[in-house]
């Protein structure tokens, strides 16, 4: 099993989740976060006035699939969140040893 961990700019939430529901992969967790790549920030101004916004608002989004899946959830994500700016996110991909549904018992693949 693999953990998907997805960075995407915030907007793009509501068309990375449709696409992942409409590609069969409804579960998954949410998370408002705040980081930086390697843009280390963005300069903004307001009422004239130049700053430095040293962390982005993200949202991250975790899923955990079966190995088979794995690729296609990335392709989905990769697909739906791209706009070819810079500060598009990030996907981490991550081993998971096991998975148990709390409710039946069930354990790894039958448990995600």
């Amino acid at each position: 099993m693999k953990m998907i961990k997805a960075m995407i700019r915030p907007e793009k939430f509501e068309a990375v989740k449709t696409a992942l529901d409409t590609a069969g992969f409804g579960a998954m967790t949410v998370f408002d976060v705040e980081g930086r790549g390697v843009q280390k920030g963005i300069k903004q101004q307001y009422r004239g006035a130049e700053y430095i916004t040293d962390l982005i608002p993200k949202r991250q989004i975790e899923i955990v699939v079966s190995d088979e899946s794995a690729e296609k959830v990335i392709e989905v994500v990769k697909t739906a969140a791209y706009t070819g700016k810079i500060g598009d996110g990030q996907i981490f991909v991550l081993p998971v040893e096991d998975s148990i549904r709390v409710r039946t018992g069930e354990r790894g693949n039958s448990g995600i």
